[in-house]
């Protein structure tokens, strides 16, 4: 029999249970995924826990390569990703829905060769074998110094690898030299086999490397979001730069290396998120190289490609 009192007390107690679950739905923070590489200049997003905003978790999620972190973005497997420079603007002239929002690091290439080798210049890579990972940042900057020193990728004998693999293949003498990504030439450098050719930065795109992108989807439905991101990837990035320590330590954790390895490239990243004229001029201008070099049949529409507003606005 339902008595006022039962009514009463079934009443307060169903209230109660909403509320917990009110509560606990409010408590529980919106995940968000975001890739990157397994690369030292790549770290920063391993540091976004020490500043997630109120409301948000991360996932980072570690890519072998460039093209599997713009994919991933494309195909919404993460919301943001670090990759560099090169696969997002191949996405972008594929009309592919990646948008670039900021940046993760300049510099971090070296061009390297064996420690004993007679190789001391870009021109003395003439006939050699070259590691180069095709669709890398990397790549269309090795074939603008080419050009520059009156060459062409025809004067070389390119081999196909992944960065992780260069040095070891270098060791092994299966190469004369490589087109690295940090750590890579340093290990090379801290194991006695290897040295630094170049630092290839001498072309107008400068020391541009590695973006940070996002889904269009994701521009038009949150930018509120976008702006608490770069917020806190800003943090992050002016954390690592200003605790070498920490930055080193990290390093270790993620990667696998020695501390040795870190401090010795440490001098060649350049952790960043700002993105502003210049950086979009040099932008562009790699773009054009991708074209010239027809790794891309038209060029990104940069009126939506690069959104400079989100990074501009913090």
């Amino acid at each position: 029999m339902i008595t006022r009192r039962n009514l009463i007390v079934s009443s307060a107690s169903a209230a109660a249970a909403a509320s917990s679950l009110l509560n606990v739905a409010f408590a529980q923070d919106k995940v968000i995924k975001v890739g990157t590489l397994k690369l030292m200049h790549a770290i920063t997003p391993h540091f976004y826990e020490k500043f997630s905003p109120a409301g948000y978790k991360f996932e980072i999620i570690p890519f072998e390569t460039p093209t599997d972190g713009k994919n991933a973005v494309v195909t919404k497997s993460v919301t943001f990703g670090a990759f560099g420079i090169a696969a997002a603007t191949l996405g972008g002239a594929n009309g592919e829905s990646v948008v670039v929002i900021g940046a993760q690091c300049n510099k971090g290439m070296a061009v390297v060769a064996g420690k004993d080798s007679a190789i001391a210049s870009i021109k003395a890579l003439k006939g050699k074998k070259v590691g180069i990972l095709p669709g890398s940042t990397q790549e269309v900057v090795i074939l603008d110094r080419l050009k520059q020193e009156g060459m062409t990728v025809a004067d070389i004998m390119p081999v196909r690898l992944a960065f992780s693999e260069m040095p070891a293949a270098l060791e092994r003498g299966d190469i004369d030299a490589y087109v690295g990504a940090e750590p890579g030439p340093s290990i090379s450098i801290s194991r006695g086999i290897g040295k630094v050719v170049e630092y290839p930065y001498g072309t107008p795109t400068g020391a541009l490397n590695m973006v940070m992108c996002t889904h269009a989807d994701v521009v038009k439905s949150d930018p509120a979001m976008i702006r608490a991101f770069l917020q806190m990837h800003r943090k992050a990035t002016e954390f690592a730069l200003a605790n070498r320590q920490a930055f080193i330590e990290m390093c270790e954790q993620k990667l696998g290396l020695p501390a040795k390895t870190v401090e010795l490239a440490a001098p060649n990243i350049e952790l960043t998120w700002r993105i502003d004229d210049d950086w979009v001029t040099r932008a562009k201008y790699y773009g054009a190289q991708m074209l010239d070099k027809k790794q891309i049949r038209q060029l990104p529409d940069y009126t939506s490609f690069i959104n400079t507003s989100f990074a501009k606005s913090i």
